[in-house]
């Protein structure tokens, strides 16, 4: 297929009738290929790799080299699978200003980093419809904090960190009236601006809380990335629809020849927050935070953030101009090039910081945008990448002096040299390729060893399931001088940015069981002799424990229809992977699954009478079947008295539990 059939096959030009399918790909992959890819059974994955779940609203974890799927981590969505969502102990992780919101679209990972190498401590999530930013403890692939992001449109730049981890960094996708004030949609340039928003984080905890807001003109902040080393105290975010347009951008917002990278310098942003020169703006905003001692979250809403003017405070912010309506902005392991790659241009730049901070000494400007400076674009460039391929959007670093950018229209990833710019070899991806991810390289110190593409589009790699197919990801071995594909496998949801890093920063830390004893949940039973029944009003709460092969109590009578029934449910076993669930016919939301000495909670509202029987759901033991048990639920009013028990149900007021 030749190159145009190719672009118009990726904007959808081509019929249905006419194949999208690339040529005589069978060359292109190794005969040592399978040999590379292959982890024999018993043995560990290499890296870890981290994938956004887009429309998901999930994070998936896959095993490199296999492309075995890991684990599925629920984080802005709700998940019947573990009952993430619908457990007491975790609806409040899902809560927001706009109440509680069970799903959203997650594209943007960022592992944490000390010194600019990762760290493997946590790996934070944005949220881009409901603006808000996760952090996942990687201890336990848990969530362990939400944080929403007031005056964002759209947390679509995000979550990407300082190289200490000081701030994540949030910018809007889409501009928006501050304050949520109700003004004409066609006052956009006057009335709506664009935030970015910069994450404090604990260097302990982890814990989360918004320092300071910088408030843009109107436009669309795309994506980012911090300094390094000599850039270390600024960070870059690319924008597009400079024109300030409202309407049909896909015409209006590609006018100019240049839109900018807007580069911040949050040194000087914090000194002035810190000197209280910006201007407390009252808003609401939700703070949801886990707890690992009461295994219950808690949602604290927020009434205030601190907003900086960049027109008062000019040392700020500078515009780079960059072509055209620029997508990826990504950094080089030095610190000293930034690479923008617009999506609409047929090169990529590449700018020098220190030829950005001698034009900013220099008053190297070509005018102001919005009152912020904007510096000529000869004065900061290196250079640029000629013909490197068509529609380019993103770029990492294998640590040895290459640059890695993905292209869309052109279906392929392309190595081209930092130093000299020159295109050293190129590589189909198959099909409509976005985000790349090498381990590491967004950091001082990439690994180098994997290129992996995430793929818009599949077409004829993998069976067909009906009109939609798989995305997926492709791994390309990148240690010699060309490119090898090794791997294509399937992901879930859509596939966008994505980290990975060695299994040996994460595995020997992962927590196996929860200390039962340092459990503080306010419903824990410790042990089968505690479990009890109360009766409060309209209000039951089953005090159960788990243990194979038996739930106590198994068998619990006197509830009444319209009575409000909490299971709270505690695996008593202190073994690694012995999960227990809970489940109960009928049940209008999920199961819940309980970890080694976890207490979890489920609420269940019986709007009929009957016998609904109740069953562990994860397969625990060879008399798993066995784990089960049954509710009797009778009319209200009916002269039923409480009880339970396991092996009897004697009246509550006489016989606990055994």
């Amino acid at each position: 297929m030749n190159r145009f059939s190719l672009i118009l096959c990726a904007i959808g030009v081509i019929t249905a009738t006419q194949s999208c399918k690339m040529k005589n790909t069978e060359s292109v992959v190794g005969g040592d290929a399978a040999a590379k890819v292959y982890v024999a059974p018993g043995k560990y994955d290499e890296f870890y790799n981290f994938v956004s779940g887009g429309f998901s609203g999930q994070v998936s974890v896959y095993g490199l080299p296999s492309g075995r799927l890991l684990k599925v981590i629920p984080v802005f969505s709700v998940n019947p699978e573990n009952g993430y969502g619908y457990s007491e102990e975790s609806k409040a992780m899902l809560t927001t200003s706009a109440g509680f919101v069970p799903w959203d679209d997650e594209h943007h990972l960022e592992l944490s980093q000390t010194n600019g190498e990762q760290d493997g401590r946590w790996i934070f999530a944005n949220a881009n419809n409901t603006p808000r930013v996760a952090r996942i403890d990687l201890s336990t692939f848990r969530t362990a904090e939400i944080l929403e992001m007031p005056n964002s449109g759209g947390n679509h730049s995000s979550p990407f960190i300082t190289e200490n981890t000081e701030y994540v960094v949030a910018g809007t996708r889409f501009s928006v009236p501050l304050g949520n004030q109700d003004v004409p949609i066609n006052s956009f340039k006057e009335n709506f601006k664009s935030v970015a928003s910069f994450i404090s984080v604990d260097k302990t905890s982890g814990n989360m809380n918004i320092a300071f807001q910088i408030a843009l003109p109107a436009m669309n902040l795309d994506l980012s990335h911090a300094g390094k080393g000599p850039s270390h105290d600024w960070f870059f975010f690319s924008t597009y629809n400079t024109e300030q347009a409202n309407t049909l951008l896909e015409v209006n917002a590609s006018q100019k020849d240049k839109d900018f990278i807007v580069a911040v310098n949050w040194k000087k942003a914090e000194e002035y927050a810190k000197a209280g020169k910006g201007v407390k703006m009252k808003t609401q905003y939700v703070h949801n935070v886990w707890n690992e001692e009461t295994q219950s979250a808690t949602s604290k809403t927020e009434s205030e953030v601190l907003v900086l003017d960049p027109a008062e405070l000019k040392d700020v912010i500078y515009m780079i101009p960059c072509p055209k309506s620029p997508h990826g902005c990504d950094v080089d392991p030095t610190g000293e090039y930034i690479v923008g790659s617009g999506k609409l241009a047929a090169l990529i730049p590449v700018f020098s910081f220190t030829k950005m901070t001698q034009a900013i000494a220099n008053k190297s400007f070509e005018g102001e945008y919005h009152g912020i400076p904007v510096l000529k674009y000869e004065s900061v460039l290196h250079g640029e990448v000629q013909k490197p391929g068509l529609g380019p959007l993103h770029t990492e670093f294998d640590g040895k002096g290459n640059a890695y950018t993905s292209f869309f229209l052109s279906s392929e990833v392309v190595k081209w040299s930092i130093k000299d710019l020159k295109v050293l070899d190129r590589v189909p991806t198959y099909y409509s390729v976005g985000h790349l991810c090498i381990p590491g390289g967004d950091t001082k110190k990439p690994w180098g060893k994997y290129v992996i593409a995430y793929n818009k589009i599949t077409k004829d790699r993998y069976l067909p399931t009906g009109p939609e197919l798989a995305q997926a990801a492709q791994l390309y071995d990148i240690s010699g001088d060309k490119m090898q594909l090794l791997l294509d496998f399937p992901t879930i949801g859509e596939p966008h940015y994505a980290q990975a890093c060695p299994a040996s920063l994460i595995k020997d830390k992962s927590l196996k069981i929860y200390d039962i004893n340092k459990n503080h949940n306010p419903y824990v039973s410790m042990g089968e002799k505690a479990t009890k029944v109360v009766r409060s009003g309209d209000r039951v709460d089953v005090y159960m424990t788990a243990i194979r092969s038996h739930l106590t109590p198994d068998n619990i009578e006197g509830v009444f229809v319209g009575d409000e029934v909490y299971f709270h449910v505690t695996n008593l076993e202190q073994d690694w992977d012995v999960p227990h669930g809970f489940a109960i016919k009928h049940n209008p939301n999920a199961e819940l699954l309980m970890m080694p000495g976890e207490t979890v909670t489920l609420k269940f509202v019986p709007d009929k009478q009957g016998i609904y029987p109740f069953y562990c759901t994860d397969f625990c033991s060879a008399l798993h079947q066995e784990m089960q048990g049954y509710l009797r639920v009778s009319p209200r009013g009916a002269n039923v008295p409480l009880k339970y028990g396991t092996g009897n149900t004697e009246p509550a007021n006489t016989t606990a539990a055994k």
